[in-house]
């Protein structure tokens, strides 16, 4: 073999071996549950304490009421389906007080409900200023280590803030950088505090960012980029070493960032339809984690009856006929 030759076997493997060590381990995306037919896209997720996983679903198209939660088993198996009266049928983020008292944001209305996880009763918890012709868009919810929630408003650009026990809701933070006329048309999002409550941090799908809010006290501060060129970033969590976990709905994966913002991990991918359903990730839009698993909502939306735009998932989310929950470890590679 030829000196040339040897250089060039060399500088191959040199490349291959170092693509390897970059390359994202990517895991393996688990169906987790099945929703019945007919059920509508699969939006907002939570866990009890039981470990039990509810998901709430969303039809912008027939909005109708009432909603439906659906709760499963750690097993994925159906447990039953709550139908809160006076809801529309346009549910999106949910979560769990320290009570175990279970939050559900109705989109369609701009108002969050308290639904007893057992029967579905439902009572108002908050709702916020205005009405859907002024434009607001409550998405998700978070609460602080003193019970308060926070609630996103992707059209007004806000974050809203009540007390435990809910009532009128306030204006904790409005700012350019959680509007968007990007797409999704969707601009503050999921959002989540870090550990020590120092920051607020919050998805902006139309922007492909997350936005970092300074906390003082409870008192918002200034808010700024925290990373961006996250595709459609949705749902968002925090774990426990405050790094930062974020669906990308137009990417098809989950993006985990460390504290500083760099990407550490990234997991799944859409690959392809299997009898109706997404194998994978389809428009990925909320997480939680419970015990060793993050569970995922495959909303799978097909944006152009919505938007009168296409993305490069309408098509195949427009095939699916069946409506999945998908879960990936709850560890990093």
């Amino acid at each position: 073999m030829t000196k040339l030759c040897v250089r060039s076997a060399l500088f191959a493997a040199f490349i291959l071996l170092s693509f390897s060590a970059g390359a994202w381990d990517r895991g393996d995306v688990e169906r987790f549950a099945t929703l019945p037919a007919g059920a509508p896209h699969p939006e907002g997720i939570a866990a009890d304490r039981h470990g039990n996983i509810y998901a709430s679903g969303f039809d912008p198209v027939n909005s109708a009421g009432p909603g439906r939660v659906f709760v499963f088993n750690q097993d994925g198996r159906l447990l039953r389906t709550l139908r809160p009266a006076g809801t529309s049928n346009a549910l999106l983020g949910m979560g769990f007080n320290a009570q175990g008292r279970l939050l559900v944001i109705d989109f369609g209305q701009g108002k969050v409900f308290r639904v007893n996880p057992e029967s579905g009763a439902a009572v108002l918890f908050t709702s916020v200023p205005g009405n859907a012709s002024t434009g607001f868009g409550l998405n998700a919810l978070t609460f602080d280590h003193s019970g308060n929630v926070y609630i996103s408003d992707s059209f007004q650009g806000v974050i809203w803030k009540t007390g435990p026990e809910g009532g009128a809701a306030t204006e904790w933070k409005r700012d350019p950088l959680l509007t968007t006329v990007g797409f999704p048309p969707f601009g503050a999002n999921g959002l989540q505090f870090n550990s020590d409550e120092s920051a607020l941090f919050v998805a902006n799908t139309g922007n492909d960012t997350v936005v970092r809010i300074a906390n003082a006290g409870g008192v918002a501060g200034d808010a700024s980029v925290f990373t961006n060129s996250i595709n459609g970033a949705d749902g968002l969590m925090i774990d426990e070493d405050d790094n930062v976990w974020v669906c990308a709905n137009q990417a098809d994966e989950i993006v985990v960032t460390d504290k500083t913002g760099k990407a550490i991990a990234k997991f799944g991918d859409f690959n392809g339809l299997s009898n109706g359903s997404p194998v994978g990730f389809l428009f990925p839009a909320s997480l939680v984690r419970s015990g060793d698993w993050v569970y995922v909502t495959n909303l799978s939306l097909d944006l152009r009856p919505i938007t009168g735009q296409q993305s490069v998932d309408s098509q195949w989310a427009a095939q699916v006929t069946v409506n999945t929950l998908s879960r990936i470890p709850a560890r990093l590679p």
